[in-house]
């Protein structure tokens, strides 16, 4: 019986929605805007919301439709896919999406970039960037990597993974040659031996080192920043009711994930198009989904040993004031606090 197939509603999504209206969180209360959508108990009629393979928890809210069930059919839900941070970040900047999964590090970014984002929900600490050869390659340390060719894509938890790992090895991004590349086509691009070297990212990663043989160079836990679920503050402000739905879906998806690892995995393999072994080994060994999804301290202090590198490599136009500015206003905890009490 396939996954969807024994999907069920889950009572504590009904449950819920109850709570929340008892305590006056629908219908827009707490937020600057309590109209409710016309012939609505929301405050929207649309909800734009991201789903990403670096993500599991999406694929479990989206599988199951828990956003969908709580909302009603008076909440137009559209799912749109994040093929890595800095195109979530595209759609949250445009308007596209209300709500969009980003590495930590490229929320921080956006932010001190000027684009008004808040995280509200931490769906993962992951293991999921990593310094990739192939598997003939004579690289055998960072350090080699000097006057090398790197495909990166610029923005992300792989690219800052790079900039602190040549930082580490005594190198910078002057001494290599970094192609700014998507995941996936950086994958590609050493598989075709156009590039010396990738930093990847799972479960592309996880793909290349089954199907390709690709070698992890480098790895580094405390170099990857944790899944940040962002929301535009504008949505956050008008739309709390929904905001809170969103937030709740991701708790129970949580829940739900921990309990159902191999069915967790088979979402991802079909979503991603890989075999189920190396979704397996994504879950298993490289995404941490039991951490708290309320946003604070531990996080600030991931995204804070982090800031130099992003201030050093002068993507940020304001430098490092505009990045202090970010870290100070870029969490939104309330969400979550309600959603796991």
């Amino acid at each position: 019986m396939s996954i969807i197939a024994r999907r069920l509603v889950p009572a504590t999504a009904v449950a819920g929605v109850m709570a929340l209206m008892a305590t006056g969180c629908v219908a827009g209360e707490g937020s600057s805007d309590a109209s409710t959508a016309e012939g609505s108990e929301w405050s929207t009629s649309t909800l734009s919301i991201d789903w990403a393979t670096y993500n599991p928890l999406s694929l479990v809210v989206r599988d199951q439709g828990l956003i969908e069930d709580a909302l009603g059919d008076s909440v137009d839900v559209e799912w749109v896919q994040s093929a890595g941070s800095n195109k979530a970040n595209e759609f949250l900047r445009s308007g596209s999406a209300d709500v969009a999964s980003t590495a930590g590090s490229a929320a921080l970014l956006a932010r001190a970039n000027g684009s008004p984002i808040k995280v509200i929900d931490i769906y993962s600490q992951p293991e999921w960037s990593a310094l990739v050869v192939g598997p003939d390659s004579d690289i055998a340390s960072v350090a080699d990597l000097e006057g090398r060719t790197i495909a990166a894509t610029t923005g992300t938890d792989p690219y800052f993974f790079l900039l602190q790992a040549l930082e580490e090895a005594g190198l910078s991004a002057d001494d290599v040659e970094i192609q700014n590349l998507q995941h996936a086509d950086g994958r590609a691009a050493l598989d075709q031996g156009s590039v010396d070297a990738w930093s990847g990212l799972d479960p592309i990663m996880a793909a290349a080192e089954v199907e390709s043989g690709d070698e992890l160079l480098y790895r580094n836990v405390d170099f990857n920043t944790y899944g940040f679920l962002n929301a535009t503050e504008e949505f956050v402000t008008d739309h709390a009711d929904v905001a809170q739905v969103v937030v709740d879906a991701y708790e129970e998806a949580r829940t739900w994930a921990l309990a159902h690892p191999e069915d967790t995995a088979q979402l991802l393999a079909d979503a991603a198009g890989i075999d189920i072994d190396v979704a397996k080994l994504v879950i298993d060994e490289r995404s941490n989904l039991d951490v708290s999804g309320v946003p604070g301290d531990d996080q600030l202090a991931v995204l804070e040993k982090i800031a130099p590198v992003i201030a050093d490599s002068g993507d940020v136009q304001g430098g490092q004031d505009a990045i202090d500015e970010a870290l100070d206003t870029i969490i939104d905890d309330e969400f979550a606090a309600k959603a796991t009490e």
